[in-house]
């Protein structure tokens, strides 16, 4: 699986800098045409995360993962063969759904087979996952350097055969057990309730809400950051794709070595405190960014990005283990889908809420660094009388004798 992670970000790493410039330069959209296709089919991505992880608890989760793979590499074979806007929209919109799935259904696979060790295994996924990100996105550049529409074809194609490639390795992995699927035999007494479900229950439907907040520190890094430099006469503007690669460097040294201290599901709450801190830090190097001349401002600059990183860094530990040990055993997939809707949520409100901070200026940075640190803060309150049960570990599958 972590191969899998490898190959997948690799080739969404070819697609995803180039592809508003294929619609514009190859389908021939237009600039509306293009922000449309963005935000529908976006939005109709949105259900990929609740559904994939529903399908998980019921049906074998390596075949559910095969299917969601082939879906994306049928998504992307397709944007090749058409340039009618309509058609477009349908398979971006099953693209984005593959994409959500696959997300959520990963990292139920990885609660299933690592057990304790899961907050490791995810800081190795996600330390790779940046990586192959990185060769992607370089391969991505060297390949636009030919200036053809022939290359923006090559990297979709890639794209595709990433996905398929995925669906292949998949096939590979063993089916993790489930503690929401039972072999029984005709003694095995009928369940009387039904399984708990997420819309239900109140307390991880308000930790999801804080969850989209949390997340917003990925639309610093890809809207925020740029935008303020740009609006800011003494940043250099070339500072901009430096910060970029700053963070990448970090997420991929400190990832693995950080996760130690989120690896039960008590430390990981208590992260929320430093996480909180080093939100309000990026907000306030980021306002006050805007008094200094060039060296002041890119220092600032610097050190915002730093702040931000180890914030993402920070709750991407949090939020793995959190989200699992909040769900009940026989639901996880359920559980786990209606978690990925916060960062769903997130990719729309979070450019919104980056220009905002840029257009009020100094104050709106501060505001915006201190609005997730007292979010930071709810949740530590919010999750702490649910987290009184041991932590989560591979649960057995119940099987009879017949």
């Amino acid at each position: 699986m972590v191969v899998v992670a490898l190959v997948d970000r690799i080739g969404s790493g070819l697609w995803a800098s180039v592809s508003v410039l294929y619609f514009t330069y190859v389908a021939h959209l237009s600039l509306a045409e293009v922000g449309t296709l963005a935000a529908v089919a976006g939005a109709l991505g949105i259900a990929g995360a609740p559904c994939g992880g529903l399908l998980a608890d019921r049906l074998p989760l390596t075949r559910v993962l095969v299917a969601v793979q082939l879906l994306r590499a049928i998504g992307s074979f397709g944007l090749l063969t058409t340039d009618r806007f309509s058609l477009l929209l349908i398979l971006t919109a099953l693209g984005g759904f593959g994409d959500r799935a696959s997300s959520v259904l990963t990292k139920l696979y990885a609660t299933r087979v690592a057990g304790p060790d899961r907050v490791r295994y995810q800081a190795v996924q996600r330390t790779v996952a940046n990586a192959g990100w990185a060769i992607g996105g370089l391969a991505a550049a060297a390949a636009l350097a030919l200036g053809s529409t022939a290359a923006y074809r090559w990297l979709l194609l890639g794209d595709a055969l990433s996905f398929a490639v995925v669906a292949l390795l998949t096939l590979r992995c063993g089916e993790p057990a489930s503690p929401a699927r039972t072999v029984a035999g005709s003694k095995t007494p009928a369940p009387r309730t039904r399984p708990t479900g997420p819309w239900r229950d109140r307390t991880y439907l308000a930790y999801v809400a804080t969850e989209a907040v949390l997340f917003l520190d990925d639309a610093v890094f890809k809207v925020g950051l740029p935008l303020w430099i740009v609006h800011l006469d003494s940043a250099p503007h070339g500072l901009a794709p430096l910060l970029m690669v700053l963070n990448n460097i970090l997420v991929v040294a400190l990832q693995v070595p950080m996760a130690r201290f989120g690896a039960t599901t008590a430390a990981a709450r208590t992260l929320l405190l430093p996480l909180s801190a080093a939100f309000a830090a990026g907000g306030a190097a980021m306002a006050l960014a805007a008094d200094g001349g060039p060296v002041t401002a890119t220092l600032l600059l610097t050190a915002g990005a730093t702040a931000f990183t180890l914030a993402e860094i920070l709750h991407a530990t949090v939020s793995w283990e959190l989200s699992v040990a909040l769900a009940p055993d026989t639901a996880q997939g359920a559980y786990l889908g209606v978690h990925g809707l916060a960062q769903s949520a997130q990719r729309t409100i979070g450019p919104l809420a980056v220009t905002a901070a840029i257009a009020t200026g100094p104050l709106g940075w501060a505001a915006f660094g201190t609005t997730i640190a007292l979010t930071c803060a709810i949740q530590h309150r919010l999750i702490r009388d649910r987290l009184t049960r041991t932590p989560l570990s591979v649960p057995p599958v119940t099987v009879s004798e017949h």
